[in-house]
């Protein structure tokens, strides 16, 4: 069950949520991303906490999308069931259910409580759109981050691509979206993409000291004041990031989708065609 990956935790004024199934590197499903839906929201019966930390356990924040759940027959399948799906699912329940992410990123965003995100390791894919999500994000010095869907012939999703543009601007949002690279933590935050890159040691006692600074200020004018400018920054996102799984739907019925998965279980380059 998906409460198995998502803990909650709370010490005073400050509560943690932690993606927790180190064992696969925290990679996402979808009822973990339902789940973190759920917490999200609660957080707006809740007038005690007012600082949220998000967070991975392990060494790595999440390696995306679990693309080896029980989609994938076997290891010496060529195809993906992924891409067989594309073919049969009815195609209004496969639109519908791809906007699952979207859902759960609107809701991490509009926590009323400020967010803090603490990235160790590698943040990829569906790892940086919730990082992303938060308001704040605090890394060590050996975290990487990136969006690795186009090596998968696909399209960021979960309107992510707003925040992504919102925190480093278009060029720098093409350079992360458009590569697929993972990029260090250090050029992130001159990129304005993480806040404050420390040693791995010293991220967690940052990360309380930020908990308690905001914690300390007047609740409701530190929230009013957060989403007045998560209002005005992301004003167009809704109206134009509203196509994003409607793109999904299009590139995951490619010939390149089905090869990027392939290649990316089968651990070798892929080559794409543009079909």
């Amino acid at each position: 069950m998906s409460e198995d990956f998502i803990s909650v935790s709370r010490e005073g004024p400050v509560a943690r949520v932690t993606i927790a199934r180190p064992e696969r590197r925290n990679a996402i499903t979808g009822d973990m991303m339902r789940r973190l839906d759920e917490i999200a929201r609660g957080f707006a019966k809740d007038a005690e906490t007012r600082v949220v930390l998000l967070e991975g356990e392990g060494k790595d924040f999440s390696v995306g999308a679990d693309l080896r759940g029980d989609r994938v027959k076997a290891p010496s399948d060529k195809r993906l069931l992924a891409r067989e799906e594309a073919d049969t699912e009815r195609l209004v329940l496969r639109r519908r259910e791809a906007e699952l992410g979207a859902v759960m990123m609107r809701s991490l965003q509009e926590i009323h409580q400020p967010t803090i995100c603490l990235v160790r390791g590698v943040a990829t894919g569906a790892g940086a759109c919730i990082a992303t999500a938060c308001d704040f994000r605090l890394a060590d010095d050996m975290a990487r981050m990136g969006y690795g869907e186009v090596k998968l012939g696909m399209n960021l999703m979960w309107n992510a691509i707003g925040p992504a543009v919102q925190l480093v601007g278009p060029s720098r949002a093409k350079r992360l979206i458009m590569t697929g690279r993972l990029f260090p933590a250090a050029t992130l935050k001159e990129w304005g993409f993480v806040d404050e890159v420390v040693k791995a040691e010293e991220l967690e006692p940052l990360a309380r000291e930020w908990a308690e600074e905001l914690a300390g200020l007047p609740p409701i004018a530190v929230q009013m004041i957060k989403r007045s400018v998560n209002a005005l920054a992301g004003a167009l996102d809704r109206a134009v990031l509203h196509m994003d799984s409607d793109q999904w739907v299009l590139t995951t019925r490619t010939e390149d989708f089905a090869e990027g998965v392939a290649a990316f279980m089968e651990k070798r380059k892929p080559g794409f065609k543009g079909n």
